[in-house]
């Protein structure tokens, strides 16, 4: 057996750049929603559930109360992988949409298949007052009509690129890579 291609690796945004993404991004949700009442994050896992707590955690700092959080898994809504019976709600019971200013936020826009099935697990949960998205990375190439309304930074990739996003929770490091190669 052969060894993988070795794949061409760049970084970037780096632990500071996303820090400072993330504020930004939590400075332009507070203005829109001219603060954080009725606001309500849900991340989409594995990244975006990180991004989401930091970024409640920005806007908490900021208003001095907490803002709800919570995952959601999008699992057993996507339309692109086959479908799998839900083991436990798409998103946690003592968080409440109905009537809440829904952000839902995700390491990386691509086909915008993600942010559709995160759309209908909302749906299914409660009727939001809106839903946002607040990605980290706009990577183009959407095959669906959706676009973020926060955006950490605009990444023009071709389709042979990947964009890596790191979180230290999960990979001991935060940043973003473009990576190059056969997939």
């Amino acid at each position: 057996m052969g060894t993988a291609p070795a794949r061409a690796s760049t970084r970037v945004l780096d632990a500071d750049d996303c820090q400072r993404v993330i504020r930004r991004i939590a400075h332009e949700i507070l203005e829109r929603h001219r603060g954080a009442d009725d606001l309500v994050l849900l991340g989409i896992r594995t990244r975006g559930s990180h991004l989401a707590r930091i970024l409640a955690s920005v806007i908490g700092g900021i208003e001095g109360h907490d803002v709800p959080v919570s995952d959601i898994d999008v699992t057993s809504y996507r339309d692109d992988r086959e479908r799998v019976p839900a083991a436990a709600p798409a998103i946690a019971d003592d968080v409440t949409v109905t009537g809440k200013h829904v952000v839902v936020v995700d390491d990386v826009l691509y086909t915008g298949r993600t942010v559709r099935a995160a759309m209908d697990a909302i749906s299914d949960t409660g009727r939001a007052a809106s839903i946002e998205l607040a990605v980290l990375v706009d990577r183009g190439h959407r095959e669906l009509p959706i676009r973020a309304d926060y955006v950490g930074k605009n990444l023009p990739t071709s389709r042979s690129e990947r964009v890596r996003v790191r979180v230290a929770e999960v990979d001991g490091d935060d940043g973003v890579w473009i990576e190059k190669g056969d997939w």
